[in-house]
C-alpha cells in the first residue's frame, strides 16, 4: 500500500460518513442499554465506530 493509496481512502472516507453515521448511533445505544455505560462514553463509542464504519467502507470501495 502506497501513501497514494492511504490519501485517496482518507478522501474517500468522508463522503461515506454519511452512511456510517447511523451504525454508529445504532452501536452507541446497543453498548449503552447493553453494558449500562455513560453518556459520554457512549458519545466516544459513537464517534468511533463511525470513523472505522467510514475508514472500512472506504478501503473495500478503493481495493474490491
Amino acid at each position: 500500500m502506497t501513501p497514494q493509496d492511504i490519501l485517496i481512502i482518507c478522501v474517500m472516507s468522508v463522503p461515506m460518513l454519511i452512511f456510517s453515521v447511523f451504525p454508529g448511533i445504532k452501536i452507541g445505544e446497543y453498548l449503552e442499554e447493553k453494558y449500562n455505560i455513560t453518556e459520554r462514553q457512549k458519545r466516544v463509542a459513537t464517534i468511533v465506530s463511525t470513523l472505522i464504519f467510514a475508514f472500512t467502507l472506504s478501503s473495500l470501495l478503493h481495493f474490491i
